[in-house]
C-alpha cells in the first residue's frame, strides 16, 4: 500500500502539518476540521487516516511541529550570537511580525487557552525564546537580574502587542524600534 495522493503527488504527514498551520493562521483552532484539511490538500479523508489515527493525534502532532518550528528559529538566533545583541532583538521582532508567522503565533496562543498539549508546547517554546531574548540583554551588557527583568517585560509586551494588533504591520517599523530603544536604555 502507498500513501494517498493529492494533486498528482503523495501527501506526506508534513503536508498535513503545513495545511494545518495555514488553516490555523486563517481561521484559528475552530477551523481545524478534517474536511477542511482534505479540501486544502485535494485528498479524501482516507488520506488523513493514512497518516493520523484521529483528530486528537493530528492536533498533538501539529502542536509538536509548531514547537519544532520555534526551536529552528531559536537556533538561528543562538547561532547568530556573534551578531550585535540589538540586531538579534530586531531580528526576533521581525520574525514575530512576518505576516505568515504573526497569524499562526496568535492562533497557537488562542488554541493554548483550551488545549493542555498546545499550552505545554507554547510554554516550552516561550521559555526557549525568552532565554534567547535574555541572552541578548546579557550580551548588551546588563547584569543577570536586569536582563531577567528586561527580557520578561519585552517578551510580555511583545505577546500583548501581538494580540492587540490587527495586522503584523502595526508591530513593525517604528513601534518595534521605539520599544527596543526603551528596553535597551540604561
Amino acid at each position: 500500500m502507498t500513501a494517498p495522493t493529492g494533486a498528482g503527488r503523495r501527501v506526506t504527514a508534513d503536508d498535513w502539518i503545513q495545511a494545518g498551520f495555514a488553516i490555523l493562521a486563517e481561521g484559528g483552532p475552530a477551523a481545524l476540521r478534517i474536511s477542511r484539511l482534505c479540501d486544502r490538500l485535494s485528498v479524501t479523508k482516507g488520506s488523513f487516516y493514512w497518516h493520523f489515527t484521529d483528530m486528537p493525534e493530528y492536533r498533538a502532532a501539529l502542536a509538536s511541529a509548531w514547537g519544532d518550528l520555534h526551536d529552528e528559529k531559536r537556533r538561528r538566533f543562538e547561532e547568530s550570537a556573534e551578531t550585535d545583541p540589538r540586531r538579534r532583538l530586531v531580528e526576533m521582532v521581525q520574525t514575530l511580525t512576518r505576516p505568515d508567522h504573526w497569524a499562526l503565533e496568535r492562533a497557537m496562543r488562542v488554541w493554548a487557552l483550551t488545549d493542555e498539549a498546545v499550552l505545554a508546547s507554547v510554554r516550552r517554546s516561550d521559555e526557549r525564546v525568552l532565554g534567547a531574548v535574555r541572552q541578548a540583554f546579557v550580551d548588551y551588557g546588563f547584569d543577570d537580574d536586569e536582563a531577567d527583568l528586561r527580557s520578561t517585560v519585552l517578551f510580555a509586551a511583545g505577546v500583548g502587542l501581538l494580540h492587540e494588533s490587527t495586522s503584523p504591520q502595526e508591530l513593525s517599523g517604528s513601534l518595534s524600534e521605539r520599544v527596543l530603544d526603551l528596553m535597551l536604555k540604561r
